[in-house]
């Protein structure tokens, strides 16, 4: 559908939405340029999909089969995010892939989580906090397969989730977790080892 079909298509309350829209654009100060481009195809998007369905969310951000986005949540260089199927991510959650971010199938990232694959702390403490800045570190983020991370938590940049892990609430993982992990605390430490027995009996105490 074109823009003039869209229009004429609208009601006479739709269209004095839209007319007031319009004139809200005229009174702002937009800026030209490659950066402002790049971001402001990336708020028009954020802007689009909070009339999405959590699927229809997914689908728009090119994501596999099953998986879930729901509102608010941002992704950083999506060009730079893989993941698997039926991945379900949070309200509020930001995940960060400017330097790469694998996330497993199977694996919930929870409300407010914020995954990092960069740290820029170095740009402030040196007084040279502009866009670009060599001084930001970038690596690669995953998370396994099958895991549950809970929110709110923060996983930092370079951090290597395994597969069938939990992150309890309110953790900050800032080292490598290994596969069939619990962890908690700030900095999050392995405060439980799960078993396959385990996930099966807790199976078993659901569907009995």
């Amino acid at each position: 559908m074109d823009i003039n079909s869209f229009v004429k298509g609208l009601d006479p309350a739709s269209l004095k939405v839209l007319e007031r829209i319009l004139n809200g654009f005229s009174s702002m100060s937009f800026l030209d340029g490659e950066r402002q481009d790049l971001f402001r195809d990336m708020v028009v998007r954020q802007f689009i999909s909070q009339v999405m369905t959590d699927d229809e969310r997914a689908a728009h951000l090119g994501l596999p089969n099953g998986c879930r986005v729901r509102e608010n949540v941002k992704i950083i260089s999506p060009e730079n995010f893989t993941c698997g199927e039926n991945v379900w991510v949070g309200e509020g959650a930001v995940l960060d892939a400017s330097g790469g971010l694998d996330i497993g199938s199977h694996t919930s990232i929870g409300l407010s989580v914020y995954v990092w694959s960069h740290t820029s702390y170095l740009t402030n403490l040196a007084m040279a906090n502009q866009p670009g800045s060599q001084l930001i570190e970038r690596k690669k983020t995953r998370v396994g397969s099958g895991c549950f991370i809970a929110g709110p938590c923060t996983i930092l940049h370079g951090v290597n989730i395994g597969d069938k892990c939990v992150v309890l609430p309110m953790s900050v993982v800032n080292k490598d977790v290994p596969s069939y992990s619990m962890v908690a605390g700030n900095p999050a430490r392995v405060i439980k080892t799960i078993s396959e027995e385990y996930i099966q009996e807790k199976i078993a105490q659901r569907t009995s």
